[in-house]
């Protein structure tokens, strides 16, 4: 489920773009639809990227592909493996919609993936930010923990993805990748 989540990486000032009128009659008062403070950090996330790395103990490149939707709701995440199965589709893709919670001032996000299982709580996580760190958690039905922590390098403009699975109180490294712009 978790297998790539996010195969994934502060701030300057953001402005919020001007709200069409009907937008701003409609949704009046409901602060979560515009994810203001944690904006400057998802900005970053836009663009399109190259995943390199090690994830479950092999290699992996994946495409990329980060944008704003549904009114600046939610960052989307296009992923996509480079490596090809026998029938010629990619190994792993994913959707991963990013959100931010102004009520509980956390980062919420959802991992659709080629994997399977569905839509189910182990598909949900949350992260409390520190200013260049989205550390999600993903608490999982069989028990573990799955820690996808997306660490921004302002200086190199690229993004740290430190994926683990925590059982028994004990981390267990996952995947250990870096996203650059193409």
């Amino acid at each position: 489920m978790a297998a790539s989540l996010f195969v994934l990486a502060v701030g300057s000032a953001h402005q919020d773009p001007p709200k069409p009128a009907s937008d701003t009659a409609t949704n009046a008062g409901d602060e979560s639809l515009h994810p203001q403070a944690g904006e400057p950090l998802l900005d970053r996330m836009i663009g399109k990227w190259v995943l390199r790395g090690t994830m479950a103990g092999g290699e992996a490149t994946y495409d990329i592909d980060a944008e704003w939707v549904l009114n600046r709701g939610y960052v989307r995440l296009h992923e996509v493996s480079r490596d090809l199965g026998a029938n010629g589709a990619p190994n792993y893709e994913a959707f991963v919609f990013i959100s931010w919670d102004q009520k509980s001032a956390e980062y919420t996000c959802l991992l659709l993936d080629s994997a399977g299982g569905g839509i189910s709580a182990d598909s949900m996580g949350r992260a409390k930010p520190s200013t260049d760190t989205i550390p999600f958690l993903f608490k999982l039905s069989n028990g573990h923990t799955f820690h996808t922590t997306l660490i921004y390098d302002g200086a190199a403009g690229t993004w740290r993805w430190v994926m683990d699975d925590e059982a028994g109180g004990k981390l267990h490294p996952f995947a250990r990748v870096t996203l650059t712009k193409k």
